[in-house]
């Protein structure tokens, strides 16, 4: 396997075949394909595009480069994925429901990529918490708990895993054509019966605009059910953070909040229940998505969902006693301080890449896949669209881990925000995809 040639084709705009995506997939995970090669072809495909067939193609063979996960389980395996966006924490709600309700959820997570959180470091805030397990350690939390919420073993989508850290640090986070086969290699291999996608749209998104997201969720329900796996997107909002919190222990307590005291209005309740209820029907659980939305909230009010997740966490080396005493486990920034406007008014927008940058800079994410990450700093209590602010309503609360980090976010925070005379909020959900 020759990858100049490979990367020649692609530079001339010839068709790709399956055997190409498949020898370099392959180039990929065995290193044959260097990091320069494999940057390259990242940026050709971000520039150039892919055509359907091929990110199909690229798909399988991301898919195929390691090991593809059977089940034999009494209960339907369901999956699901968001695209990424801030004070997204609708897995650690979703996959304790799921179990709750006699469904198996393995979700294979990542981290924090370009200016969003992941779900794996949010887990990591709380003490003890490794979410690197092996095969054999996710099969057996699945079939004694329900569900398991980890990263994906070396075996699993091994070219995935390389090409995702290159797009992270060559500016090709945003490719439709890699987004649908990084998610889908990973995804497609843990051999769910079904999966539900969550694709964000707006300022915090990866997507901006409606319409590429719409794209996006195309691209990946058309993959996903070539690939023989029943899938269904929604096109959700992410003009503003989903929880009021972005970081990564602060919004592990938000998803705690969720858990034990669900506020159904609430935005991050509101869309894991939505999600939680397509996925019923797409698993054979529930005739419509509303009745078992209706089902996955009664796990809320049981306590049933809040006892799969301590099994979880207890699981993943954490604590038995989170969900009781979260503060003992949960790291606390240095300083935390509020941030008001510079005059009152109405939230009108809220540029969202600009708080992952925010987060970014207080050290709750990564430049480099070895920076390590501060899981106590973030933002909480954060304005949301429509709400009124001023001198006694802050824009958010800071959780820095000094003063001298406090003070470095205040004018980008405000810079952050557009405040008017009026605003209001955009719908959660915007489509549904088929």
């Amino acid at each position: 396997m020759d990858p100049k040639r490979i990367l020649g084709k692609l530079r001339r705009g010839e068709t790709l075949d399956d055997a190409d995506m498949s020898a370099f997939a392959n180039g990929l995970a065995s290193g044959e394909v260097s990091d320069a090669q494999g940057a390259a072809f990242a940026m050709a495909v971000c520039k150039a595009g892919l055509s359907a067939g091929v990110t199909a193609s690229l798909t399988r063979a991301m898919r195929d480069s390691g090991h593809v996960l059977r089940w034999d389980l009494p209960g339907p395996v369901l999956d699901k994925h968001s695209t990424g966006g801030l004070g997204d924490a609708t897995s650690l709600v979703i996959a304790p429901m799921l179990a709750a309700l006699g469904a198996y959820a393995p979700f294979l997570s990542g981290r924090g990529l370009g200016h969003t959180g992941g779900t794996l470091d949010k887990l990591e805030a709380i003490a003890g918490v490794s979410t690197d397990m092996s095969e054999e350690t996710l099969r057996r939390m699945v079939t004694q708990i329900g569900c398991a919420i980890v990263g994906a073993s070396a075996e699993i989508a091994p070219a995935d895993q390389r090409l995702y850290a290159l797009r992270d640090h060559t500016s090709t986070v945003d490719s439709q054509e890699l987004i649908t086969a990084s998610i889908l290699s990973k995804k497609l291999a843990t051999g769910a019966d079904a999966m539900v996608l969550d694709v964000k749209g707006g300022t915090g998104a990866f997507m901006k605009s409606r319409e590429d997201a719409s794209a996006l969720a195309r691209s990946l329900v058309e993959v996903a059910n070539a690939a023989g796996t029943p899938t269904r997107a929604l096109i959700t909002d992410m003009n503003q953070p989903l929880a009021p919190a972005v970081g990564n222990a602060v919004e592990i307590a938000e998803v705690l909040n969720v858990l034990t005291d669900p506020q159904p209005q609430s935005r991050l309740c509101q869309l894991s229940l939505v999600l939680c209820g397509e996925l019923m029907v797409l698993g054979g659980m529930s005739d419509t998505a509303e009745a078992g939305a209706r089902r996955a909230l009664d796990t809320l009010h049981s306590g049933h969902a809040a006892e799969k997740f301590a099994e979880m966490v207890h699981g993943l080396g954490g604590p038995t006693d989170v969900v009781e005493r979260s503060s003992a486990y949960l790291p606390a920034a240095g300083v935390v301080r509020p941030v008001y406007p510079d005059s009152a008014g109405v939230v009108a927008a809220i540029d969202g890449t600009a708080l992952g940058q925010i987060v970014l800079e207080l050290g709750g994410g990564r430049r480099k896949p070895a920076d390590a990450i501060n899981p106590a700093v973030g933002l909480t209590d954060v304005a949301s669209l429509g709400q009124g602010v001023g001198t006694d309503v802050p824009l958010a609360m800071v959780h820095a881990a000094d003063e001298a980090g406090f003070e470095r976010t205040v004018q980008a925070l405000k810079s952050a925000f557009h405040v008017a005379e009026k605003g209001s909020a955009p719908s959660l959900i915007h489509d549904r995809v088929p």
